[in-house]
């Protein structure tokens, strides 16, 4: 390890390093404690009895050779502080761990799989000129063998459940809810123990990467939750670890986060290797496709608190992660989970920005919900909220998230989001998410969302399935799955969301009958998007579509199929004059192919 690199936060190898790693007859573990007075390992293969560690290299590091040890032994370091007490901690390097409320590290061999990827690896990209639908979900509760609420899927009974559902519904990436061990099954995997140890909830490191390669083998790309900014307060993990407060601030006014657990602090080179460590490790050994990083706003800002300033030393780590992982693995996606207005989120590093591929668009998200929620005789009124998305849509490379934040606390899912009673929240939201699959930028949908779910999302619990017997249910699983088909098979949807001939509004200003019109291109195809969202039947709407002959079909939201009113959709009109009329039904939306 270059060590200088470690001490300096330059390095994104340290786990190679660090840890317990396995030789051709023992285990060789090292650990970073440079407070400790000293460290014995205990462990399964010494029956839990103390062996000393030996100091190496600076004297801050420790390490031992265990000859009969072998990979699934559990261990962990006995860390004693100054005044010769101690904590018996898991390895804050360690590659897999005990099922909660156990807490041992658990000796794993990442060499022992072999990745039969290389088709993918080799097409892999960023999807900025291409569809980029994810599905995220939360491994545990996608769907589940009993009604326990401990009992799961494992990482390879996934492969059979999980990608067939994918493919048939037009999904070509998921974003899995951080899988690195968390003792609180309601932290959702937010609150980490072990930043480099797939949860054993679901399995072993083998087993997630069998997962990995199957999606891939696919066709199906795998994007990990990352947590970059705090971690669990257990004493057995990293708070704490050498006696001192090693990885976080030693002051509670910034050491602690609004969740009650510990920020990271990033001025300290140790911290930042061992983040960029951690996000090096899930991509080049389990060949993840990206890396989703959480609450950056409470990296940007000193507890994510404009008011409190900007935290320079956390905005010059991540952007200096960002530029050493890009550098490593250039086809990866990196995305940022940001609320905030700071300026070059999505700008590369190398001018300034803080590299992310990809910003969530808070703004869109809570503007187009808000209008949806509001009775139709106000959607005059709030018109131009779902147009002001385009007046700042080219300052980032944004991502369309409808995520699990959006359907838990007391926020309805999103079906229930829509204005009305039961009948007459179905047709808004198919016209809804044709709104959303039209507009600019990638897109997120949180598992529930497409089968319309009514129960907010649960942890313990898997998806409610059985609504699909409903007739209303299952025509708007299959209206979504029509539209994800027709976001990745049409180019206009997706090859130039970042460039600004991709869009082009052709009405924004029919505030009185709450329609809207646009169009999408790419260098193969144009398509015109039309949307009524009043509640009115709107006759005799005048529309001039440029350079246009004909108009063909491609989906009505409206369609009997999906259980909407009409069966006799004109598939082709023809223009008069450059212009079109149109009848739109109430809560409605069309996609045609211009030609």
């Amino acid at each position: 390890m270059d060590f200088y690199g470690f001490y300096t936060g330059k390095i994104f190898d340290a786990y190679q390093y660090l840890g317990a790693h396995v030789e051709e007859k023992g285990v060789t573990f090292r650990t970073f404690a440079p407070a400790a007075s000293r460290i014995a390992l205990i462990g399964e293969f010494n029956d839990w009895q103390e062996w000393n560690m030996n100091r190496t290299y600076s004297g801050q590091f420790w390490e031992c050779y265990a000859e009969n040890a072998r990979p699934g032994m559990m261990y962990k370091y006995r860390v004693y502080k100054q005044d010769g007490s101690y904590v018996d901690h898991c390895d804050p390097y360690g590659y897999g761990m005990e099922l909660r409320p156990n807490n041992a590290s658990i000796i794993r061999d990442l060499s022992s799989y072999e990745f039969h990827d290389q088709k993918w690896m080799q097409k892999r990209s960023d999807c900025k000129n291409k569809p980029l639908n994810i599905y995220e979900l939360h491994f545990g509760s996608f769907r589940k063998p009993s009604d326990k609420p401990d009992d799961w899927y494992t990482y390879t009974e996934m492969i059979d459940i999980l990608i067939p559902y994918l493919k048939e519904f037009g999904y070509n990436y998921i974003e899995i809810m951080p899988l690195s061990e968390h003792p609180c099954d309601e932290s959702w995997g937010y609150q980490n123990t072990g930043f480099f140890s797939p949860t054993s909830r679901y399995g072993t490191a083998e087993e997630l990467m069998e997962f990995i390669d199957a999606c891939h083998q696919n066709d199906i790309g795998v994007i990990m939750d990352f947590v970059p900014v705090h971690f669990a307060v257990d004493g057995y993990a990293l708070a704490n670890y050498d006696g001192t407060a090693l990885y976080e601030y030693p002051h509670h006014d910034v050491g602690i986060s609004e969740w009650g657990s510990c920020n990271f602090m990033h001025s300290r080179g140790e911290v930042r290797s061992f983040l960029q460590s951690a996000a090096n490790y899930w991509l080049s050994e389990y060949h993840a496709d990206g890396i989703r990083m959480d609450a950056i706003s409470r990296i940007i800002y000193w507890q994510g608190d404009p008011a409190r300033g900007v935290n320079n030393n956390a905005v010059e780590f991540i952007r200096e992660m960002n530029r050493g992982l890009k550098a490593i693995h250039p086809t990866v996606i990196l995305s940022a989970e940001d609320s905030t207005s700071f300026p070059g989120v999505t700008k590369p590093a190398a001018e300034g920005g803080l590299g992310f591929d990809y910003k969530w668009d808070m703004g869109w998200m809570n503007d187009t919900l808000d209008y949806f929620r509001s009775a139709p005789e106000y959607r005059t009124r709030d018109y131009h909220k779902l147009t002001f998305s385009m007046m700042y849509y080219y300052n980032d490379a944004f991502l369309l998230p409808l995520s699990h934040d959006e359907v838990v606390h007391g926020k309805a899912t999103i079906l229930q989001k829509m204005y009305g009673d039961y009948d007459e929240k179905f047709p808004q939201a198919r016209a809804f998410y044709m709104y959303m699959y039209a507009h600019p930028g990638k897109k997120l949908n949180f598992m529930g969302n497409e089968i319309g779910q009514l129960r907010e999302w649960d942890e313990k619990r898997e998806q409610d399935w059985f609504i699909l017997k409903y007739p209303i249910h299952d025509a708007f699983h299959h209206f979504i799955k029509d539209l994800n088909e027709i976001y990745l098979e049409h180019t206009a949807l997706s090859s130039m969301d970042y460039v600004n001939e991709g869009f082009q509004w052709l009405d924004c200003h029919q505030e009185e009958r709450c329609i809207y019109a646009f169009e999408r291109k790419s260098a193969e195809e144009r398509i015109l998007a039309i949307f009524n969202f009043s509640d009115q039947l709107q006759e005799d709407y005048v529309l001039v579509v440029p350079d246009s002959q004909k108009l063909e079909l491609l989906i009505a939201s409206d369609m009997e199929t999906y259980n909407g009113t009409k069966n006799d959709i004109k598939k082709v009109l023809e223009p008069e004059d450059d212009s079109y009329t149109f009848t739109l039904e109430a809560y409605s939306a069309v996609y045609y192919s211009i030609k």
